[in-house]
């Protein structure tokens, strides 16, 4: 036990100073919160606002077996993502290099500028996933794959 001293001021938390990782698993964890937004889409995979603050944008994204994004990025915004059921599989591209990571429920990825990756959903069931974006939102830039200089902004 230790004494706290009169003159002691608790500051208020900034949510935008937190790991977007942590937010994105906070988000997750409290289904109350988003429950009701989510819906499955036959033709395309389904996105909803959830929370938007200063400068961060909170999204749930339901996807239906084989739904994907094109090979994109999210120009000046970082960023991450967390599974919250299902599975997702994430190819990251890079000049002679591609990356692909398995992901399960718990699971997390991060981003930033230049990152350009493509999500898609390769399991049987439907995967819920929630997003995290800062500092100019949920942008999306299309690129394509060159196989020698790699990904190409569209």
């Amino acid at each position: 036990m230790f004494a706290v001293p009169d003159n002691t001021v608790a500051l208020t938390e900034k949510p935008v100073l937190r790991h977007p990782v942590r937010i994105a698993l906070e988000f997750a964890a409290d289904r109350d919160r988003w429950r009701h937004l989510l819906r499955y889409d036959p033709d395309e995979r389904f996105s909803a606002l959830v929370e938007a603050r200063d400068d961060e944008e909170i999204w749930l994204m339901g996807w239906l077996p084989g739904q994907h994004t094109d090979l994109h990025d999210h120009g000046h915004s970082t960023g991450a993502f967390t599974v919250v059921s299902g599975r997702l599989t994430e190819t990251v591209a890079r000049r002679g290099v591609t990356e692909v990571h398995a992901l399960s429920a718990g699971q997390s990825r991060v981003f930033g500028p230049g990152y350009v990756h493509q999500v898609r959903n390769d399991g049987p069931d439907p995967a819920i996933s929630i997003h995290v974006y800062r500092s100019g939102g949920r942008v999306m830039r299309s690129y394509h794959l060159d196989p020698v200089t790699g990904p190409v902004r569209d």
